[in-house]
């Protein structure tokens, strides 16, 4: 081995997958040549999705002998232990990143050639290569400005109110952890995005105008997307009873007929719209495949005509359209099968991920909710 790769994840499946993905295409790509080191969360962040993951990893025939993965302590910010880390000659950090794990570069006397990894393609990263820009336009929270839109560099006019869930709350640690990692984005060697050019060309030709900088030189971008997992990762990925009864039940579904609900590892609903979600389903006589978000009376009710199933992902070709969280892990994955997208954003910068896909690419079609709260009725559902 001539040398050592460290990446080091963000919390959350949607940021440990495609950091994989990139692992293994780097190792492809130079075998022998690099090892590759990852660093996961420690205690409240290291997530039951994640171990099963790594997991099924670690039962790949053959193993990569070349990929080991190491729990690394908890460090409250400012990250100053890159001296800690095993010897490298690359460091791949995710961002976004919560506050509580971040990283920054190590120490300029360590040598050490630092990337940014964006999980959340060009969009995002435009937003926050400009987030600082905007941040010096207002001293409120976004949260607080109903009325007010902003404009970002190769980005549809995005509310105040629809910025990615870290940055809303002006008084929050998240948010000076977020507008800190932006400030110091352009300071790393390089950014490497989960995307493609041709999927994003407005976002991408602004960054590379270098229109989302001011007075400051934008890093390489490398666009490597898109990088998403593998359906069953292998020979050696063993299929659980429940999974294996929801493939069985699409291979008996016409081809593209399928809505498939994906609400992304932290879409939770209060019991209400449980029941909407349920009522116009069943209402819409519409096959549908849905995760464990429905209880098991609402999948009993939609009979043969819906299945319920704990596996992330569904891709098939008997799958028609997605109802998607917008995750990015998700949307790329939609685009990958060549479905269409109904959007309902929950979390993180799923708004955002809405007013692109809806507004600029036309790919998606955007649910509407009912009031404020996010509430969308059964009667919507059934529509969409």
């Amino acid at each position: 081995m001539e040398g050592k790769i460290v990446i080091f994840p963000a919390a959350g499946l949607s940021h440990l997958v495609p950091m994989v993905e990139l692992a293994k295409l780097i190792l492809h790509r130079h075998p022998l040549r690099f090892s590759v080191t990852v660093l996961l969360p420690y205690g409240p962040f290291a997530t039951p999705a994640a171990s099963s993951y790594i997991h099924r990893l670690s039962q790949l025939t053959p193993p990569s002998p070349s990929t080991t993965f190491l729990t690394h302590p908890m460090i409250p910010p400012p990250f100053t232990g890159a001296e800690k880390l095993p010897y490298s000659n690359f460091f791949i950090s995710a961002l976004p990143m919560s506050w509580i794990i971040c990283s920054n570069p190590p120490k300029p006397p360590l040598g050490i050639p630092t990337y940014h990894f964006f999980t959340s393609g060009a969009a995002a990263l435009a937003f926050f290569l400009h987030f600082p820009t905007i941040h010096d336009r207002t001293t409120e929270s976004f949260k607080d400005l109903p009325t007010e839109v902003f404009g970002f560099p190769g980005l549809p006019p995005l509310k105040a109110t629809h910025m990615p869930e870290l940055v809303l709350d002006r008084d929050e640690a998240g948010y000076h952890g977020m507008l800190y990692f932006s400030q110091h984005l352009p300071e790393s060697n390089g950014i490497i995005a989960n995307t493609f050019e041709g999927f994003e060309p407005k976002a991408t030709q602004a960054i590379e105008d270098g229109t989302c900088l001011l007075n400051r030189p934008t890093p390489p971008i490398y666009y490597m997307g898109p990088l998403i997992g593998e359906a069953c990762e292998g020979e050696g990925h063993a299929v659980t009873a429940d999974q294996h009864c929801s493939l069985t039940w699409l291979d008996t579904q016409p081809t593209r007929s399928v809505v498939f609900l994906c609400f992304g590892s932290r879409g939770t609903f209060l019991r209400e719209q449980i029941k909407e979600i349920a009522k116009g389903l069943e209402n819409s006589g519409q096959s549908t495949i849905a995760g464990r978000v429905l209880g098991e009376n609402q999948r009993q009710r939609i009979g043969g005509e819906g299945m319920g199933t704990t596996s992330g992902s569904a891709e098939s070709s008997f799958t028609g359209r997605i109802r998607n969280a917008l995750r990015v892990n998700s949307v790329l994955e939609a685009v990958v099968a060549g479905v269409p997208m109904v959007a309902w954003p929950l979390y993180a910068e799923q708004q955002l991920n809405k007013a692109v896909l809806v507004e600029d690419m036309k790919m998606a079609i955007g649910m509407e909710e009912s009031n404020e709260d996010g509430f969308v009725s059964g009667k919507r559902w059934r529509r969409e």
